[in-house]
């Protein structure tokens, strides 16, 4: 029940405020903000020392579980029960984590194919959306514990690059944490909302001048790059890239693949002795860290002496800093935008304070990064602010994101119609209307698939569904409207409508499998590289389907036409359909259309003449009146 306050001086009844958190449910760590006289700031915990939580879980042997810090402490002691990195899980399949080369120290379990991860505890065993449940519900209980009242609203962040799988799951942990999640919000796209509102209280703007700005977000297991431009409270985002498997713990994993192989120790010992893989991996991370501020570190696992210098660690990582920088380039080309044209670099996520990372940003924007926020809760804190927005106490700000791929569906031989393309603002709605391809047809499958690629098997499959009980048409005479709905969290509903029969189906894309790091970081680069080849295979696809409708269409002109048409000009018909039906088997998409343009000019005038005698036929006996 909600509860009414009564202003004792008039009387009047003031309406309840609506309490909506703000979440950013990272890698490595995770945090809860809330706004506060205006602002908005990061709970802390019981200790009251830093708004950090781990993103770690711990299952006892008797079934009980702690969240956070004192689960941290388990990461050597009990690694096989310890759970970590559970953002890097999420929407994932199991051969989707080769990259992680047995560095995990709890047991995923292999489903088959493409289905989604599971972790196995106790002989438990959980999805990764029921552990990123219970680092929420830890959250959670954190900002009811600060406030003293049940919250159940929120809004989460997510990498921007994070698929509608990969969204989805989100909220349905969400949902398993007694938490409605109202928005879910790209964590660039946060940050510079925790950006906006820093700048406006320090007063460096007055927020009426438009401003360009690159938000450089790495954090532990993911990257983004997102080009906003700030104006008059207004944050439209122009374009984003990103890479959802690189991040702090791809820089923990070549420091510890390096000393292994200086120290020539088989790379089985990873999977082999889990609590020996905790300590090296831990000791990367504190070599990552410490290498922030000093030249040199060292440090033992029992006979194994374990070193690296600063420029040792900087070359190693440096190829992972490359691949966040080609993302940079490939966002600004998107959005029109040269370096010269940014304003101000912002840097998001703890591994920015990686000296090597910073250096390499402001060597490309040509400008010192802005990291006068701090990293790791600037996101939260964005959060907090679109949080602030929803509840309906920020009348002056705006929030205009972008999906960060193309959508679209599987047309006749496997080509990618692309419905919404990537770089579009959302929420948003487009749809285009298709028809059947064979008589008859009463069902039509829809699958959808994301990507840049021209060919869908270059793609990734979102999902499927079916249009059932078309009635039957022939070829071409359905007329069915495909319409995608994106909404603001970037999540997908496709409605399909047959407009003569009124037919529809209408689902919530919800695919089962996730995204690998190459198809999600690379699917833009790849489609500019492969652009000729695609081309090419595109019309040689559009000749063939354009040749087996005219070879459909043709048979059944044959057949309709018989007694009109003479047995020379039936055969020369027949001769010219085989010739066009064994082009179709070859590769070269000219020889297609020459077969179908010789076929056309013989068979035009037989058509002109088959319906001429077609239409005398069906006006014999027939008078026609005229107007008078």
């Amino acid at each position: 029940m909600a509860t009414y306050s009564i202003n004792l001086k008039d009387g009047s009844v003031e309406k309840p405020q609506t309490i909506i958190v703000g979440i950013d449910l990272g890698t490595t760590n995770s945090l809860v903000a809330i706004m506060k006289d205006g602002q908005p700031y990061c709970v802390k915990g019981t200790d009251g020392k830093s708004a950090l939580m781990p993103s770690i879980l711990h299952f006892d042997r008797d079934g009980g579980l702690i969240v956070g810090d004192e689960a941290r402490l388990k990461l050597i002691e009990d690694p096989a029960h310890t759970i970590y990195s559970v953002k890097r899980l999420m929407g994932k399949s199991y051969k989707d984590l080769d990259a992680l080369g047995g560095v995990l120290g709890y047991t995923v379990i292999d489903d088959e194919g493409d289905a989604l991860v599971k972790v196995r505890v106790n002989d438990q065993f959980y999805t990764p959306i029921e552990l990123s449940a219970e680092i929420l519900k830890a959250l959670r209980k954190r900002i009811e514990s600060e406030l003293g009242v049940e919250i159940t609203k929120a809004v989460v962040t997510v990498p921007a690059y994070f698929n509608d799988n990969q969204r989805q799951a989100t909220r349905d942990a969400g949902k398993l944490a007694g938490l409605d999640i109202l928005r879910i919000v790209n964590e660039p796209t946060a940050a510079a909302l925790a950006y906006g509102i820093g700048v406006m209280r320090e007063g460096e703007s007055t927020g009426h001048e438009s401003e360009t700005i690159a938000v450089y977000d790495l954090g532990g297991g993911t990257f983004d790059i997102s080009i906003l431009q700030i104006q008059d409270g207004v944050f439209e985002v122009l374009a984003t890239n990103g890479d959802t498997f690189l991040g702090g713990d791809d820089f923990d994993k070549v420091l510890i693949d390096h000393w292994l192989q200086e120290l020539n120790i088989d790379k089985k010992i990873l999977t082999e002795e889990k609590i020996f893989s905790q300590k090296i991996r831990l000791l990367a991370e504190e070599a990552k860290k410490a290498l922030s501020t000093q030249p040199t570190f060292e440090s033992k696992i029992g006979e194994h002496t374990f070193s690296i210098d600063l420029a040792g660690f900087e070359s190693l990582i440096a190829p992972l800093i490359a691949r966040t920088l080609d993302c940079c380039k490939r966002a600004l080309a998107d959005a029109k935008c040269e370096t010269n044209a940014i304003d101000k670099v912002i840097m998001v996520g703890g591994s920015t304070r990686v000296p090597k990372v910073q250096q390499a940003v402001a060597d490309l924007f040509g400008k010192p990064p802005y990291n006068d926020l701090n990293p790791d809760e600037v996101v939260a804190l964005g959060a907090a602010i679109q949080a602030d927005i929803l509840a309906g106490n920020q009348q002056d700000l705006l929030l205009l994101d972008i999906t960060p791929l193309s959508l679209g569906i599987e047309t006749v031989g496997g080509l990618m119609d692309v419905i919404i393309t990537r770089n579009s603002k959302i929420p948003t709605k487009a749809g285009r209307q298709y028809t059947t391809s064979v008589d008859g047809q009463k069902n039509l499958k829809v699958s959808v698939f994301q990507g840049e690629r021209d060919l869908v098997e270059h793609n990734r499959k979102l999902g499927e569904f079916i249009l059932k009980d078309i009635p039957p048409m022939p070829a071409g005479m359905p007329k069915i409207d495909i319409q995608f709905i994106l909404n603001a969290d970037g999540i997908l509903t496709v409605r399909a409508r047959e407009l003569r029969s009124g037919l529809e189906t209408l689902i919530e894309i919800k695919p089962t499998y996730g995204i690998t790091e190459e198809e999600m970081a690379l699917m833009l680069i790849d489609s500019i590289q492969n652009a000729s080849g695609d081309m090419q295979a595109r019309g040689l696809l559009e000749a063939r389907n354009e040749a087996n409708n005219i070879l459909l269409s043709g048979t059944k002109f044959l057949s309709q036409n018989d007694a009109i048409l003479s047995e020379l000009e039936k055969s020369e018909t027949n001769a010219l359909l085989t010739i066009l039906s064994e082009a179709t088997k070859g590769t070269d998409k000219d020889v297609i259309h020459r077969a179908i343009e010789t076929l056309n000019e013989y068979t035009t005038p037989l058509a002109h003449r088959a319906l001429d005698v077609n239409i005398r036929t069906a006006m014999m006996g027939k008078k026609v009146i005229a107007d008078r």
